[in-house]
This record gives C-alpha cells, sequence and structure tokens, in this order.
C-alpha cells in the first residue's frame, strides 16, 4: 500500500483489540488480567514494574503511567513502539492483521481518491494525532440567568473543609450546605456563563450518597454541556497563562485556590460541541492549553478526544497523574506550579 493512500483509522481501530497488538509483540503472556484490565511492564520505553502498563479491554485503550506518562489507542500503541507516524502504524497494522484494505482504505480498486489534508504538526508533549469527528452544535436554547438566589447557605460546613477548601475560596464562589428548598441537604454550587450570570446551581451530596441517590443534582432543564464551570473568571486572567481544563467542581476551585485562576471545568470527563466552540472563541494559535482530567479510564478517553479536538486551536498539554485514580484537587501548590511552568 503507497504511504501516500488515505486510511480509515477509525475502521482500522475498530477492526484491532489491544490483546491482538500484544500478541503480536510477543509480550501478551507478560501481562495480567483483572476484570477489565491488563496491567504488565511497559513495552515502549522497556519497563520492569509490573503494573505500569494498563489495558483496558473493553474500552481499547493503554496507558503507562510511568516513564512514558502516555496512553492511547492500539494505533496510538503500534506507532509509539515502532517510532513512526499514526499513518505508518495503520499501514502496517492492515499488513501484520490481513485486514481488508478495501475497508481500510475506504475505496477499492480503480477508485481515485485524494489524501486528507495534513493535520497540524503535534508536539512531544501533545496527543498523537487521532482522527476525532467533531459533533455538531447543539441547536439547543440557552440556558436562561435565574432570577433568584439561595440564600441562607451555610458556609461552614465540614463537608468544605474536608474537601480542602478556605473560607476564602468558599465565599468567592459563593456556596454553601443549602438547609431547604430545591437543594435540600446538598451544597450548593452556582454555575455563571461567560457573562457571569448565574444559571444554574448544582447540589453536591455531602459525603458518600446512598445507592439510590445521585452525588450530584442538577435543576431539571438545565444543559450543563451549553456551560464551562468558572469560564467567567477563566477569561478574565492574562491570554499568557495556560488555559486548564478539569473535569468536576471541586477539582476547579482547589486549582483557583492554590493560584491557578485560569481553569474550567466541563462538569464531566467529556467535552460536547458547544463547550468546544466556547473554548475556541477564547483562544487563539499562541494559547496554551493544559487538559488535567482524572486518572480513570473515563479520564483517558475522555482526554485524548478532547486534545485532538482542540490541537487545532491552541498548542495542547496532556497532563498524566503518576498514580491511577488521582485527580487534580489532591494537588500541592508545588507540584501544580510546576505543571504550569511546563506548559
Amino acid at each position: 500500500m503507497p504511504k501516500s493512500s488515505f486510511v480509515d483509522f477509525k475502521a482500522v481501530k475498530a477492526a484491532l483489540k489491544m490483546e491482538q497488538v500484544l500478541e503480536h509483540y510477543g509480550i501478551l503472556d507478560t501481562f495480567k488480567g483483572l476484570g477489565d484490565s491488563l496491567s504488565g511492564p511497559c513495552p515502549i520505553h522497556k519497563g520492569t514494574n509490573p503494573t505500569q502498563f494498563r489495558v483496558s479491554i473493553s474500552k481499547n485503550i493503554w496507558n503507562c503511567f510511568s516513564e512514558c506518562k502516555h496512553g492511547g489507542n492500539v494505533l496510538d500503541f503500534i506507532a509509539r513502539m515502532e517510532n513512526v507516524s499514526i499513518h505508518a502504524a495503520a499501514v502496517k497494522a492492515i499488513e501484520w492483521f490481513s485486514l481488508d484494505s478495501e475497508v481500510m482504505t475506504g475505496k477499492s480498486d480503480g477508485d481515485e481518491q485524494e489524501a486528507p489534508p495534513a493535520r497540524p504538526k503535534v508536539s512531544s508533549s501533545r496527543p498523537s494525532a487521532k482522527v476525532s469527528s467533531k459533533p455538531e452544535p447543539e441547536k439547543l436554547t440557552p440556558n436562561k440567568p435565574l432570577k433568584f438566589r439561595l440564600e441562607k447557605l451555610d458556609h461552614n460546613h465540614p463537608y468544605l473543609a474536608e474537601r480542602g477548601l478556605t473560607q476564602e475560596t468558599i465565599i468567592d464562589f459563593g456556596i454553601g450546605f443549602c438547609a431547604k428548598g430545591m437543594m435540600a441537604d446538598r451544597i450548593a454550587i452556582p454555575i455563571h456563563n461567560s457573562a457571569g450570570d448565574v444559571v444554574a446551581y448544582a447540589g453536591r451530596s455531602p459525603g458518600e450518597p446512598a445507592e439510590d441517590n445521585p452525588k450530584y443534582k442538577l435543576p431539571q432543564g438545565f444543559r450543563k454541556s451549553l456551560e464551562l464551570f468558572n469560564i467567567d473568571r477563566a477569561i478574565k486572567e492574562p491570554a499568557n497563562q495556560p488555559l486548564v481544563i478539569v473535569e468536576g467542581f471541586f477539582d476547579c476551585m482547589k486549582l483557583h485556590q492554590l493560584g491557578c485562576r485560569k481553569v474550567v471545568a466541563l462538569m464531566g470527563s467529556t467535552m460536547s460541541a458547544v463547550q468546544e466552540e466556547i473554548i475556541r472563541k477564547y483562544t487563539n494559535r499562541n494559547a496554551q492549553i493544559i487538559v488535567m482530567l482524572d486518572e480513570d479510564e473515563a479520564g483517558w478517553e475522555g482526554r485524548e478526544d478532547i486534545a485532538v479536538r482542540l490541537v487545532k486551536y491552541a498548542f495542547i498539554k496532556i497532563h498524566m497523574f503518576r498514580k491511577e485514580n488521582m485527580q487534580p484537587d489532591q494537588l500541592t501548590a508545588e507540584e501544580l506550579d510546576e505543571i504550569r511552568s511546563c506548559a
């Protein structure tokens, strides 16, 4: 297959499993299975720790928590093992596993098809190039500003101290325990749009809720996919500072408390098309963005998709935590400063 041929990356990834690729390299037997995961030494940097490299079987992704500090899909893995581009990795995979070349290239013999335009070059601190179809912006009515404010919130609830928030941060974000009303028995967190209007309150259960009780409660009709938590503050920060993207409210508030004021939360591990447009509106090609999602399977998958979509607009850095399940709100001020200075 000529190197210039168009390759359907999505089709190749769908046709391959990480177990097949590990077996191709003769290293599958060095991995141990536990439920949906495989763990073993990292074959990319030739590690020896038997738990430093993880594979999610159901999601078909991998992650190295040691020297590589990277993760991705089957093509990302082959590309790193062979030190080649994603396109070259896909071509190798088609040959190695005798995949249907017509399906994988999206054309049959005799058909002429131009190769897709080249994507922007991605530095070593950016993710490997991955074809990610941009979802269409949701055609929804914007969340309307609220005509009321929740009063008499308890800013001294012990749960807030347990989460490491100071009184200054608590007051600054206007959060507190709500005794009655729509957010009764929850920590009420106001959500602002980019103009600074309060469009909703999120209610967080103080502690681990019962199985039938969700951890977070949002008002009926509110669409969190149309907002970015803390965007109204973040856009006021200097343009030369990196924008940090996290998942949750408390991640955002804790980083803000540690001095990282240019931080927004997706309110989840995925980025909607509307959220992408908001970020694009307030960034440019010289802007820096740090994607800092939780170190778990949802975070691995989410950060790859987010980074590939945003790389068209700014310089992207993915931060990987050294320990599985670690979250941004567990960082110290020194660790956060080091991450931001390296952006």
